[in-house]
C-alpha cells in the first residue's frame, strides 16, 4: 500500500492520476479480494458504482450488513453518516469513505449542540432520532430509526411516552399520520425530496393516468398525498416489482430507477420532476462519489473514518436498540 495523505480535508479525497485504459471495474474487484474488502452502496449512488457493489440497500439494509461483515475492511459508497454508522458497528475494522465531503442535509441541519439544547426543553421525550445524522447526534438519541423501520418503532413505544422525533420534519408528520401519535418534531428536511413539484407530479398523473405513484416518506406532505405507496427506497423497490402495474411514478433520489429497471425491464420507471428544471431529484452529495475515488480509496485505504471511543460507544446504544426493535422489518 502507498502511504499518501489526504492532504487537504477540503478535498477530501485521494488525488492521483489514473490511467485512461485502465479496467477500474476489474482493478476494484482485485482489490477487494486482496484486502479483503467489503463494498456496501446505497441505492442513490451511480449506476456503475451500484454494479460493482457486494450489497446495496437502503438505510436499515445497509445497517444491518455493516453489522455481519467478516470483512477487514469496509469502503461504504455512500455519505458520511453512513459510514460512521458503519464504524460505529465496527470499532475493529478499517471503515473508508471514497469522498469524505460526501455529507447530507439532514445531518447538516441538525448539529449536536443545537440538538442537546432542543432535547433539554423537552424532558421526559424518549428521543427518537432518524439515521440521517451524525454520530454525535445518535449519541444524545435513545432509539435511531431509518425509513423503513421507523413507523414499527414508534408504535412499540407506550403511548403514554412522549416523543421528540428528528431530524425530519416531513419523515415526523407522516409517522404522526400513520400512527396517530403526537410528537415534537426538529425542523429538518432533505434538499432532495422536498424539491418534488405537487403541480408538476399532477400533470404527470394527468399523462399516465394508472401509473401509480411510488413516494419516499421524506417528500412534502403536499407529495404525498399524492401518493399510492410510500415507503423507503427497499420498500419502493419491493412494490414496484411485485405490483401488475407496467408504469410507476417515482418520487425519491433517481439512483433507485437503475435497480428498478434491472428487476423489471418490461416496466416504465418515470422520475418524478423537481420544482426547478435542473437535475435536483440527484443528491449531490451521493454524486461526489466516483468510480475512480472508489478505486483510488480502496488502493490507498483511505478517507479512512475515524471516531473518539467515547463516542462510538454512547452512539452505539440506540443503533443497537434499533436493531433489536427491527428485527423482524423486512
Amino acid at each position: 500500500m502507498t502511504d499518501l495523505p489526504v492532504l487537504d480535508p477540503a478535498v477530501g479525497y485521494v488525488e492521483e492520476e489514473i490511467d485512461p485504459f485502465l479496467d477500474l471495474f476489474e482493478e476494484i474487484e482485485r482489490l477487494k479480494r486482496e484486502k479483503n474488502a467489503v463494498l456496501l452502496a446505497h441505492y442513490y449512488q451511480e449506476p456503475d458504482i451500484q454494479d460493482i457493489a457486494d450489497y446495496i440497500g437502503d438505510s436499515l439494509g445497509l445497517s444491518r450488513k455493516a453489522a455481519e461483515t467478516d470483512a477487514d475492511i469496509i469502503v461504504f459508497a455512500g455519505v458520511h453518516f453512513m459510514a460512521e454508522t458503519a464504524k460505529i458497528l465496527n470499532p475493529g475494522k478499517k471503515v473508508l469513505l471514497p469522498d469524505l465531503n460526501a455529507g447530507c442535509s439532514l445531518a447538516d441541519a441538525c448539529p449536536a449542540d443545537a440538538f442537546a439544547a432542543f432535547k433539554a426543553r423537552y424532558p421526559g421525550h424518549v428521543v427518537v432520532s432518524y439515521i440521517n445524522c451524525s454520530a454525535a447526534t445518535k449519541a444524545l438519541s435513545d432509539i435511531i430509526c431509518t425509513s423503513s423501520n421507523a413507523e414499527h418503532i414508534i408504535r412499540q413505544i407506550p403511548e403514554d411516552q412522549p416523543i421528540l422525533f428528528a431530524p425530519d420534519r416531513n419523515l415526523g408528520r407522516f409517522l404522526m399520520k400513520r400512527t396517530g401519535r403526537d410528537m415534537v418534531l426538529w425542523d429538518g428536511v432533505c434538499i432532495v425530496h422536498e424539491t418534488f413539484s405537487e403541480q408538476k407530479l399532477v400533470r404527470l398523473k394527468m399523462r399516465y393516468p394508472g401509473a401509480p405513484v411510488l413516494a419516499h416518506p421524506e417528500c412534502e406532505e403536499a407529495v404525498l398525498r399524492h401518493a399510492d405507496f410510500v415507503g423507503s427506497t427497499s420498500q419502493i423497490r419491493r412494490f414496484a416489482r411485485e405490483d401488475a402495474h407496467d408504469t410507476f411514478i417515482v418520487a425519491t433520489e433517481e439512483g433507485i430507477l437503475h435497480q428498478m429497471r434491472k428487476d423489471s425491464p418490461e416496466k416504465t420507471f418515470i422520475p418524478a420532476p423537481p420544482e426547478s428544471g435542473c437535475n435536483c431529484n440527484q443528491c449531490p452529495h451521493m454524486r461526489l462519489n466516483t468510480l475512480e475515488k472508489l478505486y483510488l480509496c480502496l488502493k490507498h485505504e483511505q478517507p479512512e473514518i475515524t471516531m473518539d471511543e467515547k463516542l462510538r460507544r454512547r452512539a452505539l446504544r440506540p443503533i443497537e436498540r434499533m436493531l433489536e426493535m427491527s428485527a423482524a422489518v423486512a
